[in-house]
């Protein structure tokens, strides 16, 4: 059973809530149907009711009479996430009357929803840039205790099996976080090194990458990544960090054995922590495209619940890989 099918056979265990803020857009309708129809997740779709059974009806979509449907504009709870919303925004001055507009915006309600206990997670991004997706969660769902950065990882799926874990290997960040100081890389990684263990379900050989190999290079980039990993290695002492590491060294075993040697991560890396989101993010498209590999994600770390951002490029079966991916992780922050 490859990765992506234990991910699916795993969420169909534990029916989590996911809401699916952009209803009425036709892949994540699409991808709603599919889903229900696998059993994945319960569905909870935000939009115009008519306007959903309309597009559902002329699609073919018969398996969205099975989700909830709910209108951001008229529902029955409205006032009580307004409720909500005031409180947790009180300290910001925000008004009831600000509260009554930002309730009817889906990305909003889908975090109050969880918030609330109402939703277990949210899969959003089809329709929407990831900063308005983060900013109601960053606002109302907000981080971990003591996790002070959110950050996006990538389950890099290759065809050559010779790299990473039998052809998968974690890149991070790739979407959140623009350049991350040396702690907040070393959160990162160990933040990625828990997403290893809990959605790829192999334990994590982490790799700080930079363009030097182990003092080879010298440069306040470089001090960086050093620092993060010393920081990393205090933070999970129970994780196999290393760095700094160049990417070649990281992920080939002949070159790691050149350049490390001695070291058990050099050449066997299964997970790459980039310095910067911009070389993360380089990395994995190019990746994506150059070697035809399927990029699961982005999956979102750090946050108090699960709520996770789409590309607006996103295919069908992206939706649906990430809102099984979702499932997962609310599942096991239940545990």
């Amino acid at each position: 059973m490859d990765l992506l099918n234990k991910i699916k056979e795993n969420a169909r265990k534990h029916e989590m809530r996911i809401v699916l803020p952009e209803g009425t857009e036709i892949r994540t309708l699409k991808a709603a149907d599919q889903i229900i129809e696998e059993k994945l997740a319960k569905i909870i779709l935000l939009g115009s009711v008519e306007t959903i059974n309309k597009t559902a009806l002329e699609n073919n979509l018969k398996n969205i009479e099975k989700a909830t449907i709910i209108d951001p504009k008229n529902h029955d709870k409205k006032e009580a996430y307004i409720d909500l919303l005031v409180e947790l925004r009180k300290s910001k001055g925000l008004s009831r009357e600000e509260a009554v507009k930002l309730v009817e915006n889906p990305l909003y309600l889908a975090t109050l929803m969880i918030k609330a206990g109402d939703a277990d997670g949210e899969v959003a991004g089809a329709d929407n840039a990831t900063g308005d997706v983060l900013r109601p969660a960053f606002q109302i769902v907000k981080t971990l205790p003591g996790i002070s950065v959110v950050s996006g990882a990538f389950i890099m799926i290759l065809k050559n099996k010779d790299f990473g874990e039998n052809g998968l290997i974690m890149f991070a960040d790739c979407a959140v976080h623009p350049n991350p100081t040396a702690k907040e890389l070393a959160e990162i990684a160990v933040a990625t090194g828990h997403t290893t263990r809990a959605i790829a379900g192999f334990e994590p050989k982490i790799a700080m990458l930079s363009f030097s190999t182990l003092g080879s290079g010298k440069h306040e980039m470089v001090d960086k990544v050093v620092e993060a990993t010393k920081i990393a290695k205090e933070m999970a002492p129970d994780m196999m960090i290393e760095g700094e590491l160049q990417s070649d060294t990281a992920i080939v075993p002949e070159i790691g054995q050149k350049k490390a040697p001695g070291s058990k991560i050099a050449g066997n890396a299964n997970v790459l922590i980039f310095p910067t989101m911009e070389s993360g993010n380089i990395a994995y498209k190019l990746v994506q495209r150059i070697a035809d590999a399927e990029a699961v994600g982005p999956i979102l770390q750090g946050m108090a619940a699960p709520i996770n951002d789409l590309s607006r490029g996103c295919s069908v079966s992206d939706i649906v890989n990430l809102v099984a991916i979702t499932a997962n992780q609310a599942a096991g922050m239940k545990k």
